[in-house]
């Protein structure tokens, strides 16, 4: 019963989505409408947009996992994602909506020449075929396991349903399902934390519990020259990464795409703790996982606390946490696709 209540939730909320994604399908009259959001794209939109679309289950499944190991120090390797994007806010995301290209491939062609333009277009495509098809599968793993389903169906159904949406509404489908997305994902998950902490006497339960190093800002492995160098490397990705630069050429000026970055570092800033909070304490519930084991910390604390039909709320939000993701590629790809190989030549 409690599963099928879970899956009323998931396909319920799914057939909205799409809905969401049909009423948008006049918006893509051209390629800058269907693929910059006409560049009207509100930058509190665009910010959450770019927020949800950073993400995956795998936040969960592995930023879980190191969080349920060694407690905050998952936090603070998140917080290098806020740090990252405050450079961008400052140096990046003005500079490219300045260039007034609709793709990076636009901007390589003008700078670098056809024949960079060209080998890019090619390792560009095929990279994001492969690492967004492996983001479904942590996400079908979840909805698999949780709801008793076979994982290459679900897989394939999750995967189809994200292409239907993308390709009927464009940018603007994408961004307002985010928008969407998140509140679900927000909603879901601040249920799920008061809920965990009445397991261990709040708080105060909580901290008692915890192994002594639980709330080092560094642990294990994960030093300060790992921080550094996972804060470069955010710089690049979240200044460089199209799929992301997208949201900042959307908006209508250089100013709006400054705060596109300020309120993505902002939500990084809150949100790790909110999320990272519930394996941490599932942790002083039940120290046992090991190996692989540890990944499933977050599914495991949601089937402790959540009453029927939250567990799906959760699921939703986690599939759609990784739909945000693989869908912004889905439509800069096919951008690219369009603009600079069947437009281009």
């Amino acid at each position: 019963m409690n599963t099928t209540i879970d899956t009323a939730v998931i396909v319920l909320f799914s057939a909205f989505v799409l809905g969401i994604g049909l009423l948008f399908a006049r918006t893509g009259r051209n390629l800058k409408s269907f693929f910059a959001g006409g560049e009207a794209v509100p930058w509190f939109i665009g910010g959450l947009s770019l927020f949800m679309s950073f993400f995956s289950a795998s936040t969960f499944v592995a930023w879980g996992s190191i969080a349920y190991k060694h407690g905050w120090v998952a936090i603070t390797i998140q917080w290098m994602m806020c740090a990252g994007a405050l450079v961008t806010g400052l140096w990046l995301a003005p500079r490219w909506k300045k260039t007034g290209v609709l793709t990076a491939a636009e901007y390589i062609r003008q700078r670098l020449g056809l024949t960079v333009q060209k080998t890019y277009i090619f390792i560009f495509t095929l990279v994001s075929i492969f690492i967004k098809g492996s983001v479904l599968y942590p996400v079908g793993k979840l909805v698999s396991v949780s709801l008793g389903l076979p994982l290459i169906p679900t897989t394939i159904g999750l995967g189809i349903f994200m292409i239907a949406y993308t390709s009927v509404g464009g940018l603007w489908a994408v961004m307002v399902t985010d928008i969407l997305q998140f509140v679900v994902l927000s909603a879901a998950v601040c249920i799920l934390l008061p809920l965990a902490f009445d397991q261990v006497e709040g708080v105060a339960g909580f901290i008692a519990k915890a192994p002594d190093d639980f709330f080092n800002l560094l642990n294990g492995e994960y030093t300060i020259g790992f921080m550094l160098a996972f804060f470069i490397y955010q710089v690049a990705y979240i200044g460089g990464n199209w799929t992301f630069v997208q949201r900042y050429t959307s908006v209508d000026s250089p100013k709006s795409a400054r705060k596109v970055a300020f309120l993505f570092a902002g939500l990084y800033l809150i949100s790790p703790v909110i999320w990272m909070l519930p394996p941490m304490i599932y942790k002083t519930i039940n120290p046992s996982l090991t190996g692989l084991d540890t990944e499933n910390a977050y599914l495991e604390i949601c089937r402790l606390v959540l009453p029927p039909g939250l567990l799906g709320l959760m699921l939703t939000g986690m599939y759609f946490s990784t739909s945000a993701s693989a869908n912004t590629t889905l439509n800069v790809v096919s951008a690219v696709f369009t603009n600079d190989i069947y437009k281009g030549y």
